[in-house]
């Protein structure tokens, strides 16, 4: 097996088999017209609600042995997809496909497709995991015996836990687990003047937050780089401009990219890293912009006598996706702009249609249609709406485009919600504050 190295902030996990992560960037940017927080909001409650299909049992997980903190964290993950996963009332508890030998016809009985098993086992400051998911009617172990490589401590641990979460789902299903990319949200405290944003990098199990960075103003649209290192958002304090800062999410200071006197919103990196764009009103009317990430002088992109915003790059860097007002006074629409022609043409159907983030593969595009979150194909079709959220935000794509995140108010609460495209629900933690424009890694560092 050839070896591939995955490296976290302050700690390293190693892993022997081919995880074929997925590397470009989802980013979510919400609805900037005019802004939409209120001064006046009352604090509220933050809950994670996990969305996640129910359907009959199809994966069988017995606790590896030697383990009590990698098994909870990939069963919990495996959960939260179309997979329907139990380790309650198995026959027996195996912990390799040799401990089957003789046994398989009562695992075969049971009508459950796969089975994972596994163990631990620690090695000079390392823990050592091996397992196997086994195709139960045919006893025959799917691309043979994984093995993973982690500090032994919690962060690195856990990591590990969604890392091999990411290669079972993908060992079953064939497409890339997202349970090792990370969200970033923002969290907002107090009212006008005393408002305090923090900008929070939790993992895609809703556990695990982290604050980044906090402001006493408001926080607007962070963006995910596409290797994971980076997030870009807007800060604006109070009586001052909105302004781009990019930021490691590792620690260190933030740096300003966009010092313009206007309303600068929406970063977007390029699928490289290397350019951003952005929307600005430095020069009048709210345009699209592009520039280098390590800053410069800002090429304008758009000409309309309307306000363009809220830019996002398509994932083969050919072109973008914006919104314009160029149809009429409160009726937003989605336009793509072509970088090689520069050729603009109408891309949603809808009568008010804002923030649209591309999936990884490009082939969805999430957006606000009206109030409500919903999803669209490429041609402007409609193929999933998730309803009034009660927040003019739009969704953001895990990396394999099975799940959405969305923030949204329920029964006075502020929620952040992951949801599977195909429908059910479960229930996470909760805190408090305002919970605003959650947005999906696609590279989990």
């Amino acid at each position: 097996m050839k070896p591939l190295s995955l490296k976290l902030p302050t700690s390293k996990v190693t892993t022997f088999s081919a995880l074929n992560l997925a590397s470009a960037s989802l980013l979510v940017t919400p609805l900037l017209f005019a802004p939409l927080y209120s001064a006046t909001a009352a604090p509220m409650e933050i809950d994670v609600t996990v969305v996640a299909p129910r359907q009959q049992n199809q994966v069988a997980f017995v606790p590896f042995a030697g383990d009590s903190v990698l098994s909870p964290i990939i069963l919990n993950d495996l959960s939260k997809t179309e997979l329907k996963v139990t380790s309650k009332d198995l026959p027996q508890q195996p912990h390799s496909s040799s401990e089957l030998a003789g046994s398989l016809p009562v695992w075969q009985s049971m009508g459950i497709p796969y089975l994972v098993v596994g163990s631990t086992r620690s090695n000079r400051g390392k823990v050592i995991t091996e397992y196997e998911v086994i195709d139960v009617k045919s006893g025959r172990v799917l691309q043979g015996k994984q093995s993973l490589s982690a500090d032994n401590n919690k962060d690195s641990m856990r990591y590990a836990g969604h890392v091999i979460a990411d290669k079972v789902y993908e060992l079953i299903t064939g497409t890339p687990g997202d349970f090792s990319g990370r969200i970033a949200y923002i969290e907002e405290v107090g009212t006008g003047k005393q408002k305090v944003s923090r900008l929070k990098v939790m993992d895609a199990d809703g556990e695990n937050a982290k604050t980044i960075t906090e402001v006493a103003g408001s926080i607007f649209s962070p963006a995910w780089s596409p290797d994971g290192n980076r997030i870009a958002y807007a800060i604006q304090r109070d009586q001052s401009y909105p302004v781009i800062y990019i930021q490691n999410v590792s620690g260190g200071g933030a740096s300003a990219l966009t010092p313009f006197k206007g309303s600068n919103l929406s970063p977007s990196f390029s699928p490289d890293g290397s350019k951003i764009l952005f929307s600005s009103s430095f020069e009048g009317s709210s345009h699209i912009y592009e520039m280098s990430t390590s800053g410069g002088q800002p090429k304008r992109l758009t000409n309309w006598p309307s306000s363009e915003v809220q830019p996002s790059y398509a994932p083969d860097g050919k072109s973008f996706v914006f919104v314009s007002d160029r149809a009429g006074f409160n009726k937003p629409q989605i336009y793509r702009y072509e970088f090689g022609s520069g050729r603009t043409t109408k891309v949603s159907n809808s009568s008010y249609a804002t923030s649209p983030q591309f999936s990884h593969d490009g082939t969805q595009i999430a957006f606000l249609s009206g109030r409500a979150a919903a999803v669209m194909n490429s041609n402007g079709a409609v193929t999933a709406n998730l309803g009034n959220t009660g927040i003019d935000e739009a969704p953001s794509f895990s990396p394999n485009g099975k799940r959405v995140v969305y923030a949204a108010t329920q029964g006075g609460k502020g929620v952040l919600i992951i949801k599977s495209l195909n429908g059910g629900e479960s229930f996470g933690k909760s805190g408090q504050g305002v919970i605003r424009s959650p947005v999906w890694s696609a590279s989990p560092q």
